[in-house]
């Protein structure tokens, strides 16, 4: 299937070079393209440029509910900047490369360190309460949950495109366990706008799909 994309207003380039300073800088401008291409990547389905796109125009949507909007848009350009499928530590070493590539683009230390905090809470989305930074990047980045049926399950498909090669048998044990961990939650969504527009139509997509998984027999892939 075709990776989720979205037609961007302004441009990811765009966005990266407003959030720099409009620097023109040839560092500045190399970390930011390598961002890009790293969501470019043809394994990727959903966390992709489109992913990006969205987390950052939600971001901006949440932007006053933050202590740092800026921090959690520098963490949403890293937040996914790793993405192997394979590997369970891609926040962590997203987290690192934020650490080592922002201070290449003359990002100030303390926005570096909560940039990179940040990134690390989304391994779990599970923000510690007066925590309105990673409220808003969580929120964010977990809105596709609450989106309407249609967009729900072309988003649960891409993720499965991007784990075609886990067979059926462990993929779906594996990502039922994945959304039973969501649905523990004692909230999905940490700021009053993403609580009030995602967590019952995210609770329903979640219970949706475990469901299909849990009724419908597997079947190996190769």
């Amino acid at each position: 299937m075709e990776r989720i994309q979205e037609t961007p207003t302004v441009t990811l380039q765009e966005r990266w070079a407003r959030l720099v300073g409009g620097s023109s800088d040839a560092t500045a401008t190399a970390v930011g393209d390598d961002l890009i291409d790293r969501y470019s990547q043809p394994h990727r389905r959903y966390h992709a440029t489109g992913h990006l796109l969205a987390v950052l125009t939600l971001v901006d949507d949440l932007a006053d509910d933050a202590e740092d909007a800026d921090a959690v848009r520098f963490a949403a350009w890293f937040h996914d900047a790793v993405y192997d499928p394979a590997r369970a530590d891609n926040e962590e070493r997203s987290a690192r490369l934020a650490e080592r590539a922002l201070p290449e683009a003359g990002v100030a230390a303390p926005l570096v360190a909560e940039a990179a905090r940040l990134v690390r809470v989304t391994a779990e989305h599970s923000p510690m309460a007066g925590d309105l930074n990673a409220a808003v990047l969580c929120d964010a980045d977990l809105a596709i949950l609450g989106t309407d049926r249609a967009t729900y399950e072309r988003y649960a498909a891409a993720v499965r495109e991007e784990y075609s090669f886990v067979p059926d048998e462990a993929f779906r044990p594996a990502r039922a366990a994945v959304l039973r961990d969501l649905l523990s939650l004692p909230k999905l969504f940490h700021t009053e706008t993403g609580f009030t527009r995602y967590e019952n139509p995210a609770r329903a997509n979640l219970r949706a799909e475990l469901e299909s998984l849990e009724s419908t027999p597997p079947h190996s892939r190769g």
